[in-house]
């Protein structure tokens, strides 16, 4: 996967201009546009596993990639009307429709995923803990910063939640602390990193 996406833009040429199926999309967006959901039906049994393959190739996770086409199919029901045939082919239309919320997708994931750091810590046994786990990132590493800038107590507990997948429950009994408060430290710690790591 390139990152600036020039690979999955040529996907998305080529998905375009593949051979027309026996369904006549223009027509389909056009009862979209008049509400239709039938055509919907049909656009999506048409285009859907095309349009994952194609997000597929800017999104390589393949969740983000179904959410993406989903979101997709949405837009393409909200924004029918916008669809002009004498600016171009209704598949243009509906690819570009993917190609932007597959690319803003894209964008959104590289600014505020904060937890794709975290599969460098591997397992944390209950002997290492939570410090030995941060440490394993490296020095450059910005989780390893944001985390640094967490209390010793909420950094750990974030740790322990992503590494040995701890429910709050859990997490709780292990701190001694309520479990509406372990919640509030796992999400106001989170939402730390996330602005952080922005």
């Amino acid at each position: 996967m390139q990152g600036d996406g020039r690979d999955a833009m040529t996907d998305t040429r080529a998905a375009v201009g593949a051979a027309a199926p026996s369904l006549d999309l223009e027509k389909a967006l056009l009862a979209c546009a008049r509400g239709e959901k039938e055509a919907l039906n049909r656009i999506y049994t048409s285009e859907a596993a095309r349009m994952l393959g194609v997000a597929r190739r800017f999104l390589p996770r393949a969740e983000i990639a179904e959410e993406v086409v989903h979101d997709a199919f949405v837009r393409i029901w909200q924004k029918a009307r916008d669809f002009d045939p004498a600016r171009g082919s209704a598949r243009t239309w509906i690819y570009t429709v993917l190609r932007n919320h597959a690319l803003n997708t894209l964008r959104n994931e590289r600014r505020v995923d904060p937890t794709e750091d975290f599969e460098a810590f591997g397992f944390v046994s209950e002997e290492e803990g939570p410090e030995a786990a941060v440490m394993r990132l490296s020095e450059a590493s910005r989780l390893r910063r944001c985390l640094g800038g967490l209390e010793p107590m909420r950094r750990d507990v974030i740790v322990l939640a992503y590494t040995q997948g701890l429910t709050h429950g859990e997490l709780a009994g292990r701190f001694g602390v309520p479990l509406g408060t372990m919640k509030s430290w796992i999400r106001r710690s989170l939402t730390a990193l996330k602005d952080c790591m922005s």
